[in-house]
Order: structure tokens, then C-alpha cells, then sequence
């Protein structure tokens, strides 16, 4: 296969993830990497990096205008960091001494996780503004604008969904992907943030839970620019339009849909990564 071949398919393939991955909240990597591995053979730690960056640009690109929404909590998603950026950090270097046959089992499984966490139903906790004492005393309690005007929430089980952010941060590191349905579901069914603040705060974290690990693979040479271009450009300019379309689209059916294709995806990643031909 030639580069510009190369190139071209990646480059398709990486819009395709970033427009999909945007409409149902789960991210291109869930795309990306099956698309480079089990596709066009690439070895996965080059994938993991590639993902990792592509992680990176959309997670700045949309985080900023939830910010200026004033949906995110900063201060939340600032202290969940400390435990994300470490925990990241520590899968990235551990990565490179597990097989990849593990890597893509694991990876295979989280995907099964993610895919069940998009299409669960979801429970928005607005009732009451009271958190608990460690909230107050951390000042994580907030507010979001909404159509009936600002909403107040309290934050619970600070210490829980603390401990839930370090796994999440070791799988991102791992496996090269925003690991928001672990961000997500410690937010939103641990902390009992209301779901809209969760999920925008999940992906302000991401970025720099992400450059965090980066940093591991770009020190180890396992960022390849001939691959890590093409799929950010891709990624970001599908996320874009995805963003886009999301305002006016139900989303639902869709969903389900990349439900579907995202199972068949962990299914074929597992069974690739159990018989050794990763």
C-alpha cells in the first residue's frame, strides 16, 4: 500500500470515527484504533499514540465552548485531574511491558463497557442543591444555565469517584482512548451530577488526561507523524461537523446502531488479541 493510500484511508476513516464518535459521546478511538490494527496492520502502540493525540485536539477544540457555555465544572474536573493525570501516566509506561494480545482484550472489554453505557438510560440528578461535607469544604458544588434559567446541583461521594478517576486515567493511558464512559459514569452515578455537567466535564478532562500519556509514547517513539496527522485532522474535523448536527438530530436510534457496530468491533479486537495475530 502506498503513503498516499495510506493516508487517504486514515484520513477518511479518522472523519467517519470523529462524526460518529461526536453524535453518541464515546469518542473516535473506539474507531480508530480497530480501523488501524485490525485493518491496515498497524502495531498498537503506534495506534494507542495516534488516538492519544487525535484525543487531545477534539477534547480542546469542544471543551472550550462548553467552558464559555459555562456547563463544566472547572473546579471539579480540575481536582478529578490530579487523579486521572497519574494514573494516565502510569498506563502509558506499563503499557509497553504487557502484551498486546492483553491490550487488545482489554481494550475489547472497555469497548463492550462504553457501548452499554451509551445506550443505557440515563438519570439526570438536579433534585436539591445539597452535597456533602468534603464538597462544600473543596467548593465543587455549582451551577449550569438551562431554558428555565440556572440550575444548582450538590456533588456526593467525593472520595468515590476520586478512586473511580484513576482507573479511568490507567485505562486511557493504556489503550489510548478518553475512557469518558468510566469518567462519565463516576460523575453521574457516584458524585450525582446532573448528566449534562458530567459529560461536558468528562470531556474537558480528557485532553489533558491525554497529554499527560502522550507525553510516555512521544518520549518511547510510538508517535508517528505519518499516522497521528491524518487521524487528528480527520478526528477533529468529523467531531466538528458531529457537534454540529447533534444540536438538531435525535440521536437515539443511532445510537444503538453504533451500539451494534461497537460490540462487533470489541468482539473482533478480543478474539484478535486472544489468538495472537495482534
Amino acid at each position: 500500500m502506498s503513503v498516499l493510500l495510506f493516508t487517504v484511508i486514515v484520513l477518511c476513516g479518522a472523519f467517519l470515527a470523529g462524526l460518529v464518535g461526536s453524535l453518541t459521546g464515546l469518542g473516535g478511538g473506539v474507531i480508530i484504533i480497530p480501523l488501524l490494527t485490525l485493518v491496515l496492520g498497524v502495531d498498537i502502540h503506534y495506534a494507542i499514540g495516534a488516538s492519544i493525540v487525535s484525543v487531545i485536539a477534539t477534547s480542546s477544540g469542544s471543551a472550550a465552548a462548553y467552558v464559555k457555555e459555562g456547563i463544566t465544572n472547572i473546579r471539579i474536573g480540575m481536582f478529578l485531574e490530579i487523579a486521572t493525570t497519574v494514573s494516565a501516566i502510569f498506563g502509558a509506561v506499563v503499557t509497553v511491558y504487557i502484551n498486546t494480545g492483553y491490550i487488545a482484550v482489554l481494550f475489547g472489554i472497555i469497548l463492550i463497557f462504553s457501548a452499554v453505557m451509551m445506550v443505557r438510560k440515563k438519570t439526570d440528578h438536579t433534585e436539591g442543591i445539597a452535597g456533602s461535607h468534603l464538597a462544600g469544604l473543596l467548593r465543587l458544588n455549582g451551577s449550569y444555565p438551562t431554558a428555565n434559567g440556572i440550575k444548582y446541583y450538590g456533588v456526593h461521594n467525593v472520595v468515590g469517584g476520586f478512586i473511580i478517576m484513576f482507573f479511568a486515567g490507567i485505562i486511557s493511558g493504556l489503550l489510548g482512548i478518553g475512557s469518558g464512559a468510566l469518567k462519565v459514569l463516576a460523575m453521574d452515578n457516584v458524585m450525582r451530577l446532573p448528566f449534562k455537567v458530567s459529560t461536558t466535564t468528562s470531556n474537558f478532562m480528557m485532553g489533558v488526561t491525554a497529554a499527560a500519556s502522550a507525553v510516555v509514547y512521544l518520549h518511547r517513539g510510538q508517535i508517528d507523524p505519518g499516522i497521528a496527522m491524518p487521524v487528528t485532522i480527520g478526528v477533529l474535523c468529523g467531531a466538528t461537523i458531529g457537534s454540529k448536527i447533534l444540536v438538531r438530530t435525535n440521536t437515539d436510534k443511532l445510537k444503538i446502531i453504533f451500539a451494534v457496530v461497537v460490540v462487533f468491533l470489541a468482539l473482533q479486537m478480543v478474539y484478535n488479541g486472544l489468538s495472537g495475530r495482534l
